[in-house]
């Protein structure tokens, strides 16, 4: 996507790799919108704390960080013999797999990398092929979420308000994004349309991420609390919601996403309004049987308890927002049941949620 930084617009992919240092390059999230900054990982161990503390974050992104990792991790080893090749790549692949549990994208992305490298008859064959197979898998990526906006785009119509939560933009994918993909499409077009963006408490992702790229892309946009939602439907001001996904299970249609996507769901479905969820094929989960067996990951509690940013000589600083004696608890992800979903937009069209274990074939299973 192109930013504009220091006066210049420039074409920017969130995760890319460097080949001769071996270093997976990552934009800085955790600094947005108020810093626009990269940061390097030289090591698979370093890879695998960038996807858990949220330097890099989002369904795609994580996916294609955690394949350049294991290429990483493949690439550094010194050893001779295949044995001990094979005892470390397993090594690599359960630290890079334990990074975040809710994503699948991780583990597909890296189940990918792994198919290709087994047909590599020597240690230094496999080392390129799982290069190669990451770096596919980062431009697949890319073509699949194109491809979303392209199928997605004549659900946004002239003069419409679309309604996101969280961020499935370019910054959760190498590039585009998910649920922004019709919206760009749309605006290349030159379709008039507005965005709510949730704030999407505890980690703001919607007010510091997609409000930034939208902002970036000169898009239509207003950053509302995540309890407005219900307020500006009932009024007749949201007529689509278009969220993205961090895993979507093949069998049921149940779609996981950042928590808050349900209540959504369920205000949309009472507000009769449509509701997307917007997906590349490696997000899809073809063995999980209910969305009950989908990990939720909890994560640390003081992300609720406090927040962070910049004063107004441009220091980072944390503040309490909560009683300070008191806990919290803090879910990452809540499921969406397939009866709230309108449809889900893929890169092969738009299907019922129902409908995706019928498409397997088509939808890449084999």
């Amino acid at each position: 996507m192109r930013v504009r930084v220091h006066g210049r617009t420039k074409q920017f992919r969130t995760v890319s790799f460097d080949v001769r240092s071996n270093e997976v390059v990552l934009i800085e999230q955790r600094r947005l919108p108020h810093a626009f900054e990269f940061t390097r990982t030289t090591t698979y161990k370093q890879t695998a704390r960038a996807i858990t503390n949220m330097t890099v974050r989002g369904a795609g992104a994580i996916g294609a960080t955690a394949a350049y990792g294991l290429a990483q991790g493949v690439r550094s080893f010194s050893g001779k013999t295949i044995g001990a090749f094979n005892r470390h790549v397993e090594r690599v692949y359960q630290t890079l797999a334990g990074a975040r549990p809710t994503a699948v994208d991780l583990v597909n992305a890296m189940n990918g990398v792994r198919a290709s490298m087994i047909k590599g008859p020597t240690i230094e064959a496999q080392q390129e092929f799982a290069l190669k197979a990451a770096e596919r898998f980062a431009d697949e990526d890319v073509a699949h979420c194109e491809a979303i906006g392209r199928h997605g785009v004549k659900l946004i119509k002239n003069g419409s308000s679309v309604l996101t939560h969280c961020n499935a933009g370019w910054l959760a994918f190498v590039d585009v994004g998910s649920a922004t993909a019709p919206m760009y499409a749309a605006q290349a077009k030159g379709k008039s349309f507005h965005v709510f963006c949730d704030e999407t408490r505890p980690r703001s992702q919607g007010a510091a991420l997609t409000a930034w790229e939208l902002h970036q892309q000169g898009v239509s946009h207003e950053v509302i609390a995540d309890n407005a939602a219900g307020h500006l439907m009932q009024r007749g001001e949201v007529d689509l919601v278009i969220v993205g996904s961090d895993r979507t299970l093949g069998r049921t249609g149940e779609v996981a996403n950042k928590i808050g996507t349900y209540t959504k769901a369920v205000l949309a479905a009472r507000h009769k309004i449509p509701f997307y969820v917007a997906i590349p094929l490696s997000t899809i989960d073809w063995e999980l049987q209910a969305g009950v067996e989908i990990p939720i990951e909890e994560r640390e509690g003081k992300e609720v308890l406090s927040a962070w940013g910049v004063d107004k000589l441009n220091r980072w600083r944390e503040v309490f927002v909560a009683n300070r004696g008191s806990n919290a608890r803090n879910p990452a992800f809540d499921v969406t049941p397939p009866e709230l979903i309108s449809g889900i937009i893929t890169p092969k069209g738009i299907f019922k949620p129902r409908e995706l274990w019928k498409y397997r074939r088509k939808l890449g299973c084999a």
